[in-house]
């Protein structure tokens, strides 16, 4: 029940965070879900451990979940956190640094004993729950582990087992603080253990047994209102960036009328994507986990061949042993899609950061000459649009499509309208015809206008032709060795890839004016920090824009002209600057970098600090006020 002494806030982050064992992705997750329920705008970052099960206690096994949910747009999960709930030592000393000064902290007292103390390399007489540390914040000290034994003394389970339920006295506590409804919560829970009642009634025992906590503590005598946020009517679902890439992938198969493949092997973080669309087999959606990444692509090329929407799917590290068969799928000519959900590398690098730095991967990690066409997904929701156009532009114009996404926007969530089926386009295939008697050779190099080549089905009488990765003939398709026919044919395949800078939309300014002192420049999941950033300079009366790029090969036709209209374009990059080099070299402009590389995502504040920066350095900071 909402009472007149009840805080109202436009906005807030909270942080869970604890061992990689105590779930606070699934806690993050549940909350997640009742808060879009709720018709909050949202943006979440998981951010875990790369190790299955990291050391207890320590720095290094720290998993976290952040959450920002307002009445108004939300773009990031946020900088800093308002609130804190840390469920042992090194879950505070790791997070603590990203609180905001009178912010909550919600303390697992169990989780402060000398063992975790030492585990977080903290001395003893250094406990920050009483060596006046945290003087700054709003402490909130509870005993977790002891409320919930007490709550399941009677339940029958052990130890272990009333323990793993603690999190969600924490979820309830923290729902009582903001008025969130558990109903949904409650749904999942009796969901995922109907098949084991003790455990279903112990996780709802302790999910209200928080709730009252909060509701009978004189500790916790605030509750915080923050209202719906006033969004385009419709239906609406929290959805993360896998998922909505994979519902992307259907959403092309069922307008093109075409069977779906998708072809993969495991790897962090685009699994997720695989998990998706195995559930979707009522769509003719046919997953298969091959033995390796070059087996995986290899499937996926001969389901194109076969006339299927064909799909490959990893990170950076499989990208790279996928190459030699993307140079086989450019040589062939197929349809086919490739999603890389980046991470930091290189080699194994950082498997659960995020990192933007496969795009010199996607543009050039090839031998010979093997160009193709490169997308990016900018937020979770966009990942559906962007692999939708992904499957368009591959199946209309004949090429491997790259789609790049990276593993904070495909592990992140944000609000998701559901789009209407009719207003979806519909994506035009046409297969060969079989030749009668009488009728013209088929060749198979013979293109169109858009320079793509027909698409014969094996088996279709009169469209016997040759492929494989020797060059070919042109409009033959025979094996040729002749030098010009080589020439030409790379040429070809270039300017092909350049054609489709026609079927592509131009280029607009996503935030402020079209022309200034600077244009932020950006491409993929840094889109809400950028947004945001520009937003805050564009109130203190900076002439700055944004514009962000989803079509990285080729760039639409007018984004020459968008950035001779700037002084400055700045090219922010979770890389050690490989866009802003493509930007130089193609338009000849003093584009300058910046860059990140610490497998997290920029903050928004990074972002105005450094545009700030530059404008002084520039000696332009009088005359770039309105």
């Amino acid at each position: 029940m909402i009472n007149a002494l009840d805080t109202e806030l436009e906005s807030v982050v909270i942080r869970f965070a604890g061992d990689s064992g105590d779930g606070m992705q699934l806690t993050g997750t549940q909350f997640t879900n009742a808060t879009a329920l709720f018709g909050n705008d949202l943006a979440t970052f998981p951010d875990f451990p790369a190790e299955i099960r990291a050391p207890l206690g320590t720095l290094a096994g720290v998993s976290g979940f952040q959450i920002h949910f307002g009445s108004t747009q939300i773009n990031t999960p946020g900088d800093s956190s308002d609130v804190l709930v840390a469920m042992n030592v090194a879950a505070l000393k790791v997070n603590i640094k990203n609180l905001k000064k009178g912010g909550v902290i919600i303390i697992n007292s169990d989780g402060f004993d000398s063992r975790n103390l030492r585990l977080a390399n903290v001395p003893e007489d250094k406990n920050p729950m009483n060596d006046g540390s945290l003087s700054e914040y709003d402490v909130k000290i509870v005993d977790v582990t002891k409320i919930t034994r007490a709550a399941l003394a009677d339940s029958g389970l052990g130890i272990k087992e009333i323990d793993r339920c603690k999190n969600m006295f924490v979820l309830g506590l923290v729902y009582w603080m903001y008025h969130r409804p558990m109903d949904n919560t409650l749904n999942f829970i009796k969901s995922k253990f109907k098949k084991n009642e003790s455990v279903m009634n112990a996780n709802i025992k302790v999910l209200q047994a928080g709730w009252n906590y909060g509701d009978t503590t004189e500790m916790f005598a605030n509750r915080y209102i923050v209202a719906p946020a006033t969004m385009e009517t419709g239906v609406y679902r929290s959805i993360m960036g896998n998922q909505a890439a994979a519902l992307g992938l259907i959403a092309a198969s069922v307008k093109s009328k075409l069977p779906l493949f998708y072809g993969t092997y495991p790897i962090t973080p685009a699994s997720d994507i695989l998990h998706e669309l195995s559930k979707y087999k009522n769509f003719n959606a046919k997953t298969f986990q091959a033995e390796d990444e070059i087996a995986a692509i290899c499937s996926s090329i001969g389901a194109a061949f076969g006339g299927s929407l064909a799909i490959t799917g990893s990170s950076g590290p499989g990208i790279a042993l996928k190459g030699e068969a993307i140079g086989l799928a450019t040589m062939l000519e197929l349809p086919l899609v490739i999603v890389n959900v980046q991470r930091a590398g290189p080699s194994t690098g950082l498997p659960t950061k995020t990192e933007q730095a496969d795009l010199n991967q996607a543009m050039f990690g090839r031998n010979g000459e093997c160009p193709l066409i490169i997308l990016a997904a900018q937020s979770p929701s966009d990942c559906f649009n962007m692999a939708f156009e992904a499957c368009r532009i591959a199946l209309q114009h004949m090429i491997p499509v790259f789609l790049l996404t990276d593993g904070y926007i495909a592990n992140g969530a944000e609000p998701w309208k559901f789009p209407n089926a009719d207003e979806l386009p519909e994506i035009k295939v046409a297969f060969a015809s079989e030749r009668a008697e009488g009728d013209e050779k088929f060749m198979p190099y013979l293109r169109d206008e858009k320079l793509t080549r027909p698409w014969a089905l094996p088996g279709t009488k009169g469209l016997e032709h040759r492929i494989g990765g020797i060059e070919k003939q042109n409009i033959t398709g025979n094996i040729s060795y002749d030098p010009a026919n080589h020439e030409l044919m790379v040429k070809l395949r270039q300017e092909k890839v350049d054609l489709v800078a026609n079927y592509i939309p131009l280029q607009t300014i996503d935030n402020g004016p079209d022309s200034g002192d600077i244009l932020v420049l950006g491409w993929g999941g840094t889109y809400g920090a950028l947004r945001t950033a520009t937003s805050l300079l564009l109130e203190d009366g900076y002439k700055v824009s944004h514009a962000h790029l989803r079509y990285l090969n080729p760039f639409p036709k007018n984004l020459g002209e968008i950035l001779s209209k700037f002084k400055t374009v700045v090219v922010p990059e979770l890389n050690n600057g490989q866009l802003v080099r493509m930007i130089r070299d193609k338009y000849f402009i003093d584009a300058i970098p910046f860059n990140k590389i610490q497998g997290m995502p920029f903050m928004s504040s990074e972002v105005v600090n450094k545009i700030k920066e530059i404008l002084h350095n520039e000696g332009s900071v009088l005359a770039s006020k309105s």
